[in-house]
């Protein structure tokens, strides 16, 4: 059931449409909101003014949001701290800097987080994924476990989880749309790549001595995996033709050869094709009680500025509307406390932003 409602922040009124869902029950462990002047049930403001923010990551009671300036912020109980975890030196390009971050399955006794991230060296741009150790919150120490990733000012994926194997999954950009490198298995460029949590690769990967997972990719966005442990990968097209794909090891799907559907079998169909376009951003399958939705996929979207709940079926998905009306929204996660978060990006060049953007958003219902 949709109704209208309303959360006051610092600089004014923000209008919502929700879904709403269930009742929170016990207050979650994670940080409280910084702003607490809000009069709806059903979202609440965790933090704010991050600047263009692009990945969620959680490690028991704080959280960390990536900034594409370079910066990992932390959010505690007592809110944001003054001092990033990192800050990296990134290129001030539109579709790169530091885009994804993730935390180790076994954060709480390794404290390990990894970061994927844009560079430049010799006028030329590259990805690299690094390793960080943490200690109070501060970088203590940093490996870069792969170098080299082709990059551009535009499509350099990012996108960087954990799967329930225990392997670090990466999705990286074509770099140019006028580029077939996805289609070679000797390049790292538009793929889905598979790493063990110390950089080395895999035994059991489709191909010999090689990191790719999978190829043919355009501009990886966001991964998530079912209860049966299938991957999902939402896939960003030029203009229009975003993809959802069920990612399979060692199979090819189509950039640039193909964009959607194909006849040819060399290639795999997506799940679904959007055109019009969502510029789909990252996407979960919920595995928590707060919302009454049960184990369905949610995927965030910049263009279409929803957050949507993501229905699959023989004929494609079926899309409902979680919540709209805080503009772009470029990451979701759940939280160890089963609610549902997610970072706008209102400040990325794209849409005009309130004051206190950009913010992360938990959704109690």
């Amino acid at each position: 059931m949709l109704r209208k409602f309303q959360i006051v922040g610092i600089a004014g009124a923000l209008i919502f449409s929700a879904v709403i869902l269930t009742s929170p029950s016990n207050p979650p462990p994670l940080p409280e909101p910084i702003v607490q002047n809000i009069s709806t049930e059903s979202v609440e403001i965790v933090a704010t003014n991050f600047e263009k923010p692009w990945s969620i990551a959680f490690a028991d009671d704080r959280i960390f949001v990536s900034e594409k300036s370079g910066k990992i912020r932390v959010i505690t109980t007592s809110g944001v701290l003054d001092t990033p975890l990192i800050t990296l030196h990134t290129p001030e390009i539109f579709g790169g800097g530091l885009l994804g971050i993730t935390t180790h399955p076994n954060f709480s006794d390794n404290h390990f987080l990894y970061a994927y991230y844009t560079y430049e060296e010799n006028e030329k741009l590259w990805n690299k994924i690094i390793k960080i150790t943490e200690e109070d919150s501060k970088a203590i120490q940093v490996i870069t476990i792969l170098d080299k990733i082709p990059g551009s000012a535009f499509s350099n994926g990012g996108v960087i989880k954990f799967g329930p194997d225990g392997k670090l999954y990466v999705g990286t950009g074509s770099v140019s749309d006028s580029s077939n490198e996805s289609q070679n298995l000797d390049s790292l460029t538009g793929k889905i790549l598979r790493l063990n949590d110390d950089g080395t690769i895999p035994s059991d990967n489709p191909f010999s001595e090689s990191f790719v997972f999978s190829y043919g990719h355009r501009n990886p966005t966001g991964f998530a995996w079912n209860e049966q442990g299938k991957m999902y990968a939402a896939e960003s097209g030029p203009t229009k033709n975003d993809e959802i794909n069920l990612i399979k090891s060692g199979q090819n799907y189509g950039w640039p050869e193909v964009q959607c559907h194909s006849d040819n079998d060399s290639f795999e169909n997506p799940v679904e094709c959007f055109d019009p376009g969502l510029e789909p951003g990252g996407m979960i399958f919920y595995s928590g009680d707060k919302l009454d939705i049960g184990s369905t996929m949610i995927l965030a979207s910049q263009k279409a500025t929803n957050l949507f709940k993501v229905e699959i079926n023989d004929d494609g998905v079926n899309l409902d509307r979680i919540l709209s009306g805080v503009g772009r929204i470029r990451d979701v996660a759940q939280g160890p406390d089963g609610y549902v978060y997610i970072l706008t990006t209102n400040t990325d060049g794209k849409a005009f932003p309130a004051p206190d953007d950009d913010k992360l958003l938990r959704i109690l219902r």
